[in-house]
Order: C-alpha cells, then sequence, then structure tokens
C-alpha cells in the first residue's frame, strides 16, 4: 500500500523553470486581453513601451515593473493614446479627458491665488 499521493503533475520541476513558465503564460494572456479589449495587435502593447521610454507617459516615473501600465484610450472614439500608470489614468478619468481643466490646474500650481493675493508666506511673528 503506498502511502505517497501521486503528484499531480508528475515529471522533474524546478522553480526557476515554474516561474518563468507562469511569467511566460501571464504575458501572453495580457496580450490577449489588451488585443481583445484594445485592438492592440501581438507585440503592440511592448512597441508602445519601449517607445515611451519604459515609463508611465503622464508623469514618467512609473515603469510597470510590479503592476503594469494600463492601456489609455479615448472613451469616445476607441483610439488607444498611450501607458498611464494608475494614479495617472485616475486622473484623466477624474478630470474627465478635459484638457482645458488640466490646463486650469496646471496654472493654479504655476500661480496660485494665495501667492496672487500675497498670503503664500507664513507669518513671522
Amino acid at each position: 500500500m503506498a502511502t505517497v499521493r501521486p503528484a499531480p503533475h508528475p515529471g522533474p520541476r524546478c522553480a526557476t523553470h515554474h516561474r518563468e513558465v507562469k511569467r511566460e503564460r501571464r504575458g501572453k494572456a495580457h496580450e490577449r486581453a489588451v488585443g481583445i479589449r484594445y485592438g492592440l495587435g501581438p507585440g503592440n502593447y511592448q512597441r508602445l513601451q519601449d517607445f515611451q521610454g519604459g515609463t508611465c507617459a503622464g508623469c514618467q516615473r512609473a515603469k510597470g515593473i510590479t503592476k503594469r501600465l494600463a492601456v489609455d484610450h479615448d472613451h469616445k472614439t476607441g483610439e488607444v493614446r498611450g501607458l498611464l500608470c494608475h494614479n495617472c489614468n485616475y486622473t484623466l478619468a477624474h478630470f474627465r479627458d478635459d484638457p482645458v481643466a488640466l490646463r486650469r490646474l496646471a496654472d493654479y500650481l504655476e500661480n496660485p491665488p494665495a501667492r496672487r493675493l500675497g498670503l503664500g508666506q507664513l507669518d513671522e511673528s
């Protein structure tokens, strides 16, 4: 009577090989998903990421190492615009892709109302 249950996948296995196979499967699944959802052909996600220098097109800090960069697209036309990190993609969504509102926010950062009123400095009294 055998006391050891048979392995569900018999044969030699190593952790390094198993991780590589999982990484490859995830990559193929991601490529299929962006192809179906956004119409990107095989390899186009990677081409876009390489074209952007491997970083988020918005902040240019996030590299998509732990979490892939999101495919940003125009919801009206379906046109793919680029790859963004979660925060930049969320910001665009929050501003409803309105470039005027985003320019207003940039103007706010460069010349805030408190500075124009002379209230920007802390009182040192």
